[in-house]
């Protein structure tokens, strides 16, 4: 069925019409202009809506997303005694049956240190697992550690590739319901997301046609392949790109290689160690491994994004990348040296980044990366130096919302604070860009992905860009929001 999209405004505010016909654009007209639509088509005035390519998510962890939007929420804990106090009061309203899951802490900045004994202390005797707001650390009390067979060390804390494994353990003995990954994909549209580029450790080339099979059909997925699953999905002759679904939604992903750990635990692998400490992070893939996965997998027509936070790993990747000849994908690229900043561009790698992360952590990297933050989340250099931005959130770690990671990106403030390296911010036009797959405008033939807002995203001030109200979401032409 044809749509014919009346009286909106294309960023800016120039006047334009829409037709819809067979999922694609049609015409993109100046508004009033006579436009061939069938009769039978669906009219919809927008009465001065901004209408614009709708937005990706480029990097999600969806079944954590999914997970953490029921889970016990310890962002708002300001040490490991508040998180105590907030597991004890919880478990006093009678809320765990079972393991009492919780989500969100971050430690690296807290006045104390988490123990086995103030978890145990606080949960008589109820397993308890916190699992940290960057994913890549837990915290157990010793019932947890028991019923899932592990020793932890006395802080209770496993981290990076002896936490990873737990973590998928119990996702997978909690399993998750198809109506909760459908409400959470409609939520995600209801914010102008049109597809996600899903980084989940997961079988997730079954995974993805079956959750379309049983009705989540409001996003399009790019679907990853961890190195666990690398040799299989080459056997089946998958390529990054390929179809896997018969509604056209789901498609084969890059490779997803975690090449070190992050900052909030201080084990992104950096050049210069970590202030008080000798330590320099954790090197979680070796170069010679890296090069390998890299080789294998675009040697074999699957792309390869690799996870890389601190600024060694990040030199170290582009060096794979250019020794390989291959372009690819880092995502992160938290902390980069101004001299590696440049290669972006030069090698075709893509920088896949979090604005977010850096309103989340501008304490933490001044911290943690003093004498060097100003090098931290550099959009603004990477761009200026012409590399190829995707912005994404790393859902759950940051909201699965474009408009906050737009907002981060062109603002660099909030919650009332001055922006931070302000020198770093993007221009909305780019911001968006990036948001979009590098769709810029509306032109006909292409994909009928669309988002309506009520406000021009080219003006707004921070507020107004971060709670950017949505009107209607189409993918291929059709409705997956709408409050028109």
């Amino acid at each position: 069925m044809a749509l014919l999209l009346r009286g909106g405004r294309r960023y800016g505010g120039e006047p334009v019409d829409v037709l819809v016909e067979d999922g694609r654009l049609a015409a993109v007209t100046p508004a009033g202009t006579p436009v061939p639509a069938p009769r039978d088509a669906e009219v919809v005035d927008l009465d001065g809506r901004f209408v614009g390519p709708g937005l990706w998510d480029a990097h999600v962890h969806f079944t954590q997303w999914v997970a953490a939007r029921d889970r016990f929420d310890l962002a708002a804990a300001k040490s490991a005694a508040d998180a105590a106090a907030m597991v004890r009061t919880r478990l006093a309203a009678g809320a765990a049956a079972g393991v009492l899951i919780g989500y969100g802490f971050r430690d690296a900045l807290w006045p104390d240190e988490p123990s086995v004994a103030l978890l145990d202390d606080a949960a008589a005797g109820t397993p308890v697992v916190l699992v940290s707001g960057d994913l890549h650390c837990g915290w157990l009390n010793t019932a947890a550690s028991r019923r899932y067979g592990l020793p932890v060390p006395p802080s209770g804390l496993l981290r990076e590739t002896d936490w990873i494994g737990t973590l998928q353990r119990i996702d997978a003995e909690a399993g998750q319901d198809v109506d909760a990954v459908r409400a959470s994909a409609d939520a995600a549209a209801a914010r102008g997301v049109v597809g996600i580029v899903d980084f989940e450790n997961d079988d997730l080339l079954a995974l993805w046609p079956e959750r379309v099979a049983a009705g989540v059909t409001s996003l399009r997925v790019d679907a990853a392949v961890w190195p666990a699953r690398l040799d299989a999905a080459i056997r089946a002759g998958h390529r990054t790109g390929d179809m896997l679904d018969e509604h056209g939604l789901v498609r084969v992903g890059p490779l997803k290689v975690v090449a070190d750990g992050s900052l909030n635990t201080r084990t992104a692998y950096c050049w210069q160690p970590y202030p008080g400490t000798g330590d320099h992070g954790v090197q979680s893939v070796g170069p010679a491994e890296l090069r390998r996965l890299l080789r294998s997998a675009t040697g074999n027509g699957i792309d390869a994004a690799v996870h890389a936070i601190g600024d060694r790993t990040n030199t170290e990747v582009l060096d794979a990348f250019e020794e390989l000849g291959v372009p690819g994908t880092i995502e992160h690229a938290q902390l980069v040296r101004p001299q590696d900043v440049p290669r972006f561009a030069r090698l075709g790698v893509v920088a896949s980044v979090q604005p977010e992360h850096a309103m989340d952590d501008r304490d933490v990297a001044d911290r943690h990366w003093a004498g060097h933050a100003e090098h931290a989340f550099a959009y603004g250099s990477l761009h200026a130096a012409g590399a190829v931005l995707r912005l994404g959130s790393d859902a759950p770690v940051a909201p699965l919302d474009p408009w906050v990671s737009v907002a981060a990106a062109v603002h660099r403030h909030r919650d009332g604070r001055a922006a931070w390296h302000p020198e770093q911010r993007l221009p909305v036009e780019a911001a968006l860009a990036a948001s979009a797959r590098g769709r810029t405008a509306l032109a006909a033939g292409e994909p009928a992905d669309l988002v309506v807002v009520e406000a021009d995203p080219s003006t707004p001030d921070e507020p107004g860009l971060r709670g950017m109200t949505v009107a209607a979401t189409l993918l291929g032409g059709r409705w997956t929001w709408r409050s028109l």
